[in-house]
């Protein structure tokens, strides 16, 4: 029984080593291509919403850095990208967030250190003391923030469009949806460009070099 165990076990792991990188390019391959310049004419990959969504309304507790707050705008020349998710997703949040590694990657060093990743929890009671950890498994100095307060965990989703529910299946099991996407917003705290999942790293990165070049506007 003890080898049957642990091949399973070993079976599992794989399972969700593959989950987590979804179809992007593995880092065992050839080295990941640094953009160094996009066409002057190209048109953003996300998703742009006309008008520019004022995201900067309300604030989230920080999960990472003890009594902040979190804002919703970008620091002065900045992109800041937001993912609503939780950490016990099997799929979709590890695949994101794997593919947004991926796209920092993909930019020039300088660039790249002007993008602050944050991944707000939708899943709160329990993901508050481990969020940080784990979206600093993929990004080091990314952040978690969220809240216990559901009318302001919703307050702040809302012009995101983000989507999310929570129920407790019949064996009182929790179950979590939420929609896929990864937001970016400038440092006037409008949200530019949406990302649905599944979009390459390398047209999230282009998206990324874009915006930075051009001060965050479309």
């Amino acid at each position: 029984m003890g080898d049957r165990r642990r091949v399973a076990a070993l079976a599992v792991a794989a399972t969700l080593a593959l989950a987590a990188c979804g179809s992007d390019e593995p880092d065992s391959g050839p080295p990941t291509q640094v953009i160094t310049e996009v066409p002057s004419d190209r048109v953003l990959a996300g998703v742009v919403r006309e008008p520019a969504p004022d995201v900067s309304a309300t604030t989230l507790t920080s999960y990472t850095y003890d009594d902040a707050e979190l804002e919703f705008r970008a620091e002065p020349g900045e992109l800041q990208v937001v993912y609503f998710g939780y950490t016990n997703c099997p799929d979709v949040c590890p695949t994101t967030m794997f593919d947004h590694t991926v796209a920092l990657r993909r930019l020039p060093d300088e660039m790249s250190e002007r993008v602050e990743t944050v991944m707000v929890t939708v899943d709160p009671e329990r993901d508050e003391e481990i969020l940080t950890d784990y979206v600093r498994s993929f990004v080091p100095d990314a952040e978690g923030a969220g809240t216990a307060d559901p009318d302001r965990l919703a307050a702040a989703a809302e012009p995101f469009g983000a989507t999310y529910e929570i129920v407790e299946g019949p064996a009182g099991e929790i179950e979590v949806s939420h929609s896929g996407f990864l937001y970016a917003v400038n440092d006037r705290g409008e949200l530019v460009v949406a990302w649905p999942f599944g979009t390459p790293s390398e047209e999230m990165a282009a998206d990324m070099f874009q915006l930075l070049e051009r001060g965050g506007s479309t």
